[in-house]
C-alpha cells in the first residue's frame, strides 16, 4: 500500500462540508481484494481492540485495505478525543488506486492519524506488531497541543451557534470572528477592544488598588516593598497575617497567603520576587476566595475557589491520595482540561509542613489537609458555581471595578465570607483584577452549574442580529468567470461599498491590486476576508483550488455558475469527465446560505442539475426567454434573467426590471453573445444582493471591456484600418464563443494567433484548431512558455493536426515565442482585416500589442 498526495481540505470540498484529509492510496492486487477478510479483521482488532468498525458508514463490507485505512484513521482520532463521524473511500479510474477521505478536527492530528492507520493496516496484513497505546498517546499529545483551550473554545463554540464564521490566526488562541470590515478578534478571553492601557493597569496591582479605592471599591491595605526586611516591616505595620504577591503576576504564581511570622514572610518574599522584582505586602482577609466574571456591563458568572486539598482515609499517604485525585480524567496538565493536576512541589510541601504533614503522612479518617494556601485552578484547586447567589450590590460593585480599570472582559478576585451580602457588610475586599481571565471554573465547575460564558462574550462582541459576515459572491464555471467577477465587483462598488475581489489576474482591494497571478483559489479568498477594509467580497472560484484545499469560506450569499459546457482541465486530479467537473463546480452551489441565491445558466443542463443541491433560492439566466427551464421557472413566479426586445430583463412574478443592451458597452450592443451571458449572470447576483437599480445601471454603463478593466477578455485594438482582438480563451467552449462573436464583425480576411496548454487532453487541443480552421484564413501557431509536461513541439503538432480538414484556413505558420507570433500576425494585416490573438502571458502580451499599436511599425516578418 502506497499513500501519496495527502491533502488537508480546509473548507467545504468535493466530498462534504467538513474539513477532511484526502489521500491517494495505491494498493497491490492482493490488497485490493483481501482474500481472508475475517482473518485480517481479527488481526486489526487484536492490535486495536477499540476499533469500532472496519468500513466507513454507508459502505459495503470492504474488500480492500484502503477501506480499512479510512476506518482506522477515523477511529484512531475518535479514541484520541476528537469528535468526528465522516470517512469515505472511492475507487478511481486507475486500477487499484483509491481516494481515501477522513474527517479531522485538527489538521496535524488528522495527518498523523493517516500515518498511524497505514502502519496499523500493514501490521495486520503482515501479522507484525503495532503499539496502539503509543499511537493513541501520540495523537492525544498532538491534539492537546493543537486544539483550542477551554476558554477560547467556549467562545468559538458560541460563535458557531450564532452562525458567525471564525478562523484561527495562529496555532494559539488568536481567533478572528466574522469577515472584512465586520470582523472581531480575540486572544483567549481578551477581545480586540480590550485596551492596552487597561491591561497594563490590571497587571499593576498597586495602581489597580488605588483606582478601585478611588471608585469606592473596598481593597486591602498594603504597600510595595523593596527587600525582604522591608516586607517584614510592612507586615509589622499591618499587624496580623499578610499576603505577599508579585506586583505584576498571574495564575497565582508567587502568591503566598495567610503568612505569619518573620521566617514565613522572608520566605514568601523570595517566592514572590522570583516572579517579579516588585513585591506587594497586603493585609490578609479571612474568608473564601471568589472569582467574579464581568463581561461588558454585566456580571455573568461567579465561582468560589478552593485550594487543592485531600481528605484522609486512614489508609493512604498524602502522596497516594493526590495520585488518586489526579487519576480523574478531567484533570490534565496546563489549561487544556477542565481541572489541573495537583503537584506536590516545594510550596505544597511547605504548606503541608505548616500543618504537621509530609508527603508520606497518612491523615486520619476525615482529616482535611490543605496543599496550598491560594486557590487558583492552575495549581489544582476546585471551583463551585455561586452565580445565582450574588447580591445585586456586589454585582454592581464588580461591574464598577471592571469599568474603572477599563476592561470589557474582567475577572475579579475578592475575599469574603459569602456572596449573598454586600462587601461592606462583611469586611470583604477585591484583591485582584485580571485581564484575559480563565473561564474554566465557570464553564465546568467542580460543583454546581456550568455557565455559558462564551455565549456572553460573543453577545457582547456582536449585536443580536449580527453574524459578522459581509456579502460574499462566489463565481464558478468553465468560461466567463473572470469577467463576471469583475463586473459584479464593479456593480457593488457603485453602491459605495469597498470590494475585495479575487480572480485569475490577482487580488484586489478596491481599485488596488495587492497580489498578482492566478489568485482564484481559497488562500486568496481567505486573505481578502482577513482584510479590515472590505465591505463585500467577490471570488473567482476555480476547480483547482477546490480540489487542493476546498473553499476558502464556509458559505456564500450568492453562488454563480456560468457554464460547464464541454469542460476544461479534464484528466487532472481524477476529474475525467464533464460530469466529474460539474460536481466540483457544484461545491459553491451546495454551500450557498439558506437565505442566499444560486444564479445558474439555464441553457447548460449540467448547471441546471446543480439546483437540486442548493440550500437557497435559484435564479436562472439565459438569453432565450423561451428556453424551457427558464420559461418554467418564470411561470412559477420565480426569478429569471433573459433577453427581451433589445434589453436584459429581470423578472419575478409581476416584477420586471430592464437594462437596454445598447447602454451596456460590454456587450457591443448585444452582438457579443458570451458577454451578454456574463452580464445576465452579474445582474442575477446584483439582484440577489439587493443593489439599488440606479447604481446597477450606472455600473453597467461605466464597465468597458478594455485592457485595464478586463484584461484579456475580448479587448479590442485599432491597428490602422484593421481590428485586433486579444482574448485569454483557452478551451474549445471559449474558442467557439469567440468565433460566434467574431462572426458578427465584418472583415476582409481573418487571422488568429494560438498556442495550447500542455496539461489539456490531446482531443481538447486539437478541437481548438478544428474550430478555428473553419473560421479564419490565417492561423499562426506558437509554442508558449510552459509546456506542462509536453515535449518540445508536441503541442504545436497537435494544433496542426486539428487544422487537417480546415474549411477556410489557407495559411498556416509556426513561430517560436508568443511575442514573435503576435508581430508576425500584425505584419500581415491590411485595411479591413481582423486578427484574434489568443494570449498566454496576458499582461505582457497586452502591453506588447498596445506598444505595437502605438508605434504602428511592424517589427519583423518571417
Amino acid at each position: 500500500m502506497e499513500v501519496s498526495r495527502v491533502r488537508a481540505l480546509r473548507g467545504p470540498n468535493l466530498w462534504c462540508r467538513q474539513t477532511v484529509i484526502e489521500a491517494i492510496v495505491a494498493c497491490t492486487e492482493s490488497e485490493c481484494v483481501i482474500e481472508d477478510i475475517d482473518v485480517f479483521e481479527t488481526r486489526m482488532r487484536v492490535r486495536f481492540p477499540e476499533l469500532d468498525i472496519l468500513k466507513p458508514p454507508g459502505h459495503e463490507q470492504p474488500g480492500s485495505i484502503a477501506h480499512a485505512l479510512a476506518s482506522a484513521a477515523l477511529c484512531l482520532q475518535t479514541k484520541a478525543g476528537c469528535v468526528l463521524t465522516y470517512s469515505r473511500t472511492a475507487l478511481t479510474i486507475d486500477p487499484g488506486v483509491y481516494q481515501v477521505v477522513v474527517e479531522y478536527s485538527e489538521e496535524a492530528v488528522g495527518l498523523l492519524a493517516f500515518e498511524l492507520a497505514q502502519e496499523l493496516c500493514l501490521a495486520a496484513l503482515y501479522d507484525s506488531p503495532f503499539d496502539v497505546n503509543d499511537a493513541l498517546a501520540r495523537l492525544r499529545a498532538v491534539n492537546d497541543d493543537e486544539r483550542l483551550g477551554p476558554s477560547t473554545g467556549s467562545i468559538v463554540q458560541a460563535a458557531v451557534k450564532r452562525n458567525i464564521p471564525y478562523r484561527r490566526l495562529t496555532r494559539g488562541s488568536l481567533v478572528q470572528f466574522g469577515w472584512g470590515s465586520r470582523q472581531r478578534r480575540i486572544q483567549a478571553a481578551e477581545t480586540d477592544r480590550s485596551g492596552a492601557i487597561a491591561e497594563s493597569i490590571a497587571q499593576d496591582k498597586e495602581l489597580t488598588k488605588s483606582l478601585l479605592a478611588a471608585a469606592g471599591v473596598p481593597v486591602p491595605q498594603g504597600r510595595l516593598v523593596d527587600s525582604a526586611e522591608d516586607a517584614w516591616a510592612a507586615a509589622c505595620e499591618l499587624g496580623g497575617p499578610v499576603v505577599l504577591k508579585p506586583r505584576d503576576g498571574n495564575q497565582g504564581k508567587g502568591v503566598a497567603v495567610n503568612v505569619q511570622g518573620r521566617e514565613q514572610v522572608l520566605a514568601a518574599y523570595e517566592g514572590a520576587r522570583a516572579n517579579c522584582r516588585d513585591v506587594i505586602v497586603e493585609r490578609y482577609f479571612p474568608g473564601h476566595d471568589f472569582r467574579l466574571l464581568v463581561v461588558g456591563d454585566k456580571l455573568v458568572a461567579a465561582a468560589r475557589r478552593d485550594p487543592p486539598q485531600v481528605t484522609g482515609d486512614g489508609e493512604h499517604t498524602i502522596l497516594e491520595l493526590v495520585e488518586l485525585i489526579n487519576a480523574d480524567p478531567l484533570r490534565g496538565e496546563g489549561h487544556g482540561s477542565s481541572l489541573t493536576k495537583i503537584k506536590l512541589d516545594d510550596t505544597a510541601l511547605a504548606t503541608m509542613a505548616a500543618q504537621g504533614y509530609r508527603a508520606d503522612s497518612i491523615p486520619s479518617q476525615g482529616t482535611l489537609v490543605t496543599l496550598r494556601n491560594n486557590a487558583n485552578l492552575s495549581t489544582g484547586g476546585t471551583a463551585t458555581d455561586v452565580t445565582d447567589h450574588v447580591h445585586p450590590e456586589l454585582a454592581a460593585g464588580a461591574v464598577a471595578a471592571a469599568q474603572m480599570v477599563g476592561l470589557d472582559i474582567c475577572g475579579l478576585d475578592f475575599v469574603s465570607h459569602n456572596v449573598y451580602e454586600p462587601l461592606d457588610t462583611q469586611q470583604g475586599c477585591i484583591v485582584e483584577v485580571n485581564a484575559a481571565p480563565g473561564l474554566r471554573m465557570h464553564l465546568s465547575p467542580s460543583f454546581g452549574k456550568g455557565r455559558d460564558v462564551g455565549e456572553a462574550i460573543i453577545d457582547e462582541m456582536f449585536e443580536t442580529d449580527e453574524d459578522g459576515r459581509i456579502p460574499l459572491v462566489a463565481v464558478a464555471g468553465t468560461n466567463g468567470k473572470t469577467t463576471t467577477v469583475r463586473l459584479i465587483a464593479h456593480l457593488i462598488a457603485h453602491s459605495g461599498r469597498r470590494v475585495g475581489m479575487t480572480n485569475s489576474d490577482g487580488v484586489y482591494i478596491g481599485a488596488k491590486r495587492i497580489d498578482t497571478g492566478d489568485c482564484s483559489g481559497p488562500r486568496s479568498a481567505r486573505n481578502v476576508l482577513l482584510h479590515p477594509d472590505v465591505d463585500a467580497a467577490v471570488f473567482e472560484t476555480a476547480r483547482g483550488g477546490i480540489l487542493r484545499e476546498g473553499l476558502g469560506f464556509d458559505r456564500c450569499n450568492v453562488g454563480v455558475v456560468t457554464n460547464v459546457g464541454m469542460g476544461d482541465h479534464l484528466g487532472l486530479s481524477y476529474i475525467s469527465t464533464v460530469e466529474d467537473l460539474a460536481i466540483v463546480k457544484r461545491v459553491i452551489v451546495e454551500n450557498v446560505a439558506p437565505d442566499g441565491v444560486a444564479v445558474l445558466n439555464a441553457a447548460d443542463p449540467m448547471v441546471v442539475a446543480m439546483a437540486d443541491n442548493c440550500p437557497g433560492a435559484i435564479t436562472y439566466f439565459c438569453a432565450d426567454r423561451q428556453q424551457s427551464v427558464l420559461a418554467m421557472h418564470r411561470a412559477q413566479g420565480r426569478r429569471v434573467v433573459c433577453v427581451e426586445e433589445g434589453a436584459v430583463l429581470l423578472a419575478e412574478g409581476d416584477f420586471e426590471q430592464r437594462f437596454a443592451l445598447n447602454a451596456i458597452p460590454l456587450t457591443h450592443n448585444g452582438t457579443i453573445g458570451f458577454q451578454v451571458e456574463n452580464v445576465m449572470a452579474a445582474l442575477g447576483a446584483a439582484w440577489a444582493l439587493k443593489l439599488e437599480w440606479d447604481d446597477v445601471r450606472q455600473g453597467l454603463a461605466s464597465f468597458v471591456s478594455d485592457a485595464d478593466t478586463a484584461p484579456g477578455r475580448f479587448n479590442l485594438f485599432p491597428y490602422g484600418g484593421a481590428t485586433v482582438i486579444a482574448d485569454y480563451g483557452h478551451n474549445p467552449d471559449a474558442i467557439q464563443a469567440l468565433v460566434n462573436a467574431i462572426d458578427t464583425m465584418p472583415a476582409k480576411r481573418r487571422s488568429v494567433v494560438i498556442s495550447g496548454a500542455g496539461d489539456r487532453r490531446d482531443v481538447d487541443i486539437r478541437r481548438q484548431t478544428e474550430i478555428l480552421g473553419d473560421a479564419f484564413h490565417d492561423v499562426i501557431l506558437y509554442q508558449d512558455m510552459c509546456q506542462r509536461g509536453r515535449t518540445d513541439g508536441e503541442v504545436v503538432a497537435l494544433l496542426r493536426e486539428g487544422l487537417a480538414n480546415a474549411v477556410l484556413c489557407t495559411h498556416i505558420q509556426e513561430v517560436r515565442g508568443e511575442f514573435l507570433a503576435i508581430d508576425t500576425a500584425l505584419a500581415r494585416l491590411a485595411d479591413g482585416d481582423l486578427c484574434l490573438i489568443l494570449v498566454d502571458q496576458v499582461e505582457e502580451a497586452l502591453a506588447h500589442i498596445a506598444q505595437r499599436v502605438a508605434d504602428r511599425v511592424p517589427s519583423m516578418s518571417v
